[in-house]
């Protein structure tokens, strides 16, 4: 782990940000943790829907697609009490996501929210997706300081 955290750490050393820092977060949440579905979505300055900044698929889900921001049980979860998500299997997504149907054709079941936290406000969220029963509370441990370093990125990219 800690060769890949020294590796995001020097990704964020490089021009053309946040691209090379989102790139060396996805090679490590694959390494670590492994994922399908790689995404990151940052919190609007309105804070009423979030913008996806990042994509493994952007055929499916392309960079800039808005959601709205949560408002059920999953957003006070993730999004206003600043909990990981760990989503097992697609009773799981269903409860959690509007685009549960999008999500299961692509075969994933399992899903990781880690959100991104500044100044004691969630400002996105990192997430992973995978087959039903992939994810555990240990991958949320390893994922979370993979999250916060994508701070400065969720700065670019209009929030904080």
């Amino acid at each position: 782990m800690t060769d890949r955290f020294a590796s995001c750490v020097e990704a964020m050393t490089q021009s053309g940000q946040p691209a090379p820092l989102y790139k060396a977060v996805e090679a490590a949440m694959q390494e670590l943790i492994g994922w399908k579905l790689f995404t990151i979505l940052v919190v609007t300055p309105e804070g009423d829907r979030v913008r996806r900044t990042y994509t493994s698929n952007p055929k499916a889900y392309p960079v800039g697609g808005f959601k709205p921001y949560a408002q059920n049980e999953w957003g006070d979860l993730v999004l206003r009490a600043k909990r990981p998500y760990i989503g097992k299997n697609a009773d799981d997504i269903r409860w959690a996501f509007f685009d549960h149907e999008l999500i299961a054709s692509l075969g994933l079941a399992s899903v990781l929210n880690m959100p991104i936290i500044w100044n004691d406000r969630v400002i996105g969220s990192m997430n992973l997706l995978h087959v039903a029963n992939h994810f555990a509370p240990a991958h949320a441990a390893i994922a979370k300081p993979f999250a916060q370093l994508l701070v400065p990125a969720m700065m670019l990219e209009g929030q904080g």
